[in-house]
C-alpha cells in the first residue's frame, strides 16, 4: 500500500533517513484493483494487504471493499503494526476485509521504545483489542533477535493465547533493511521449540499440506502456534508468494534485487487479458532461491549495504512489503 510507516523498527527500518518513492508514481486504489483482477484471472486467491505501514495510507477501506467484491479471492488479510488499528477496525471489518495479522515483538513497553523509536505500546494493544472486537481472526507475528527479546517467547504466547490469537515467532530474517542482521541475533527454530519445551513440554508439530510459510506447533493442551525459519531452514520450493509494491513493481522473491514493472503497462493502457499474460509468462520462467542461496554462504552478512538501499528503495524490506 506505501513505502512510509509510522515506526522504524531495529529488523527493518534502523537507519535515521530514508529516501522515499515518488508520490506520483504509487498506485491508485483503482489501479491496484486492475492488477489484482489481473492476477485473480490466472488462478491467484489470497491477497494481503502490507507496508511499510497499510494503515497510514489514506482511505484504506475503500480499497478493502473494492478487492473483496472480487469474487475470486478467497483470503483477503492485511499485517499492520497495530498502531491506529484502533480507529479503522470496524471500518476494515465492514468493508470486508477477513483477517488481521499484527506485529508485536514484545509485551515490555520500554523495551517496545527501544525497538520501534515509538512510545505507542498501548496503542498496539488498543488496536489488537479493537480487531478482536471487531470479529477479525488474529494472528501475531514476532520477530525473535537473540539478547532483544528472545527472552519473552512465553509471556508473547500467553498473551496471545488471551486475545484469542494464533502467534507466528520469525526468525530474524537478513533481508533488505535489515542493516543491523547477524548470525550470532539470529535465535534458530530449534533453539526456539527447546526453550518451550522447557517450559510447557512436549511440542508436537501439526503435519499439513500448505504453501504458508510458518510451520505450526501444538503445545499440550491444544494451543497452537507457529515458526516461520527462513533464515535457517528455507521454503523457496514450495513458496508461491509474489509481492507488489506501491508503485507497480513486481517481486518474485522477498530477497530479489529485481522487480518487473507493472505500472508502466497499466498506465499505457493494457487491458487485464494483457496484463494476465505478462504475469503468466513471468512467473511460468520464476526459478528464485533467495533465501536457500543465502543458506548455502558461508561469509553472511546483510544482503544490502545502507549505502545502495538509499540510492534504490525498491530494495527495502519496507517497501515491497516483506
Amino acid at each position: 500500500m506505501t513505502d512510509r510507516c509510522n515506526l522504524r523498527c531495529q529488523y527493518c527500518m534502523p537507519e535515521r533517513e530514508y529516501v522515499w518513492l515518488p508520490r506520483e508514481d504509487v498506485l491508485e486504489f483503482e489501479e491496484i484493483e486492475r492488477l489484482v483482477g489481473a492476477f485473480t484471472s490466472i488462478g491467484v486467491d489470497r491477497v494481503r494487504l502490507t507496508g511499510g505501514e497499510p494503515l497510514v495510507r489514506r482511505e484504506l477501506p475503500r480499497l478493502v471493499a473494492l478487492l473483496s467484491a472480487n469474487g475470486a479471492i478467497r483470503d483477503l488479510a492485511m499485517t499492520t503494526n497495530g498502531v491506529l488499528l484502533d480507529e479503522q477496525a470496524s471500518a476494515l471489518k465492514a468493508a470486508g476485509l477477513h483477517r488481521v495479522t499484527v506485529s508485536l515483538d514484545t509485551m515490555r513497553p520500554e523495551r517496545f521504545l527501544a525497538l520501534t523509536r515509538s512510545d505507542v505500546h498501548s496503542r498496539v494493544l488498543a488496536g489488537i483489542a479493537a480487531a478482536s472486537a471487531a470479529g477479525f481472526p488474529l494472528k501475531l507475528d514476532t520477530v525473535v533477535m537473540r539478547g532483544v527479546n528472545d527472552d519473552e517467547l512465553v509471556p508473547l504466547l500467553e498473551f496471545g493465547a488471551s486475545v484469542g490469537a494464533e502467534v507466528r515467532f520469525i526468525e530474524y530474517m537478513d533481508v533488505g533493511g535489515a542493516t543491523l542482521w547477524s548470525r550470532e541475533k539470529v535465535l534458530s527454530r530449534a533453539e526456539m521449540l527447546s526453550r518451550l519445551q522447557g517450559v510447557y513440554g512436549p511440542i508436537e508439530p501439526l503435519l499439513e499440506e500448505s504453501s504458508a510459510p510458518a510451520e505450526r506447533f501444538r503445545l499440550p493442551g491444544g494451543r497452537v502456534f507457529g515458526i516461520i525459519a527462513s533464515t535457517t531452514a528455507p521454503f523457496c520450493r514450495s513458496c508461491d508468494r509474489s509481492r507488489l509494491t506501491a508503485d507497480g513493481l513486481w517481486y518474485l522473491c522477498l530477497y530479489a534485487t529485481s522487480g518487473v514493472d507493472l505500472r508502466g503497462p497499466l498506465r499505457e493502457g493494457a487491458s487485464v487479458p494483457e496484463l494476465a499474460s505478462l504475469l503468466r509468462s513471468v512467473w511460468g520462467r520464476r526459478a528464485d532461491r533467495g533465501a536457500e542461496a543465502r543458506l548455502s554462504m558461508s561469509a553472511r552478512a546483510p544482503l544490502v549495504a545502507a549505502g545502495d538501499l538509499r540510492r534504490d528503495p525498491h530494495l527495502e524490506m519496507h517497501t515491497r512489503g516483506g
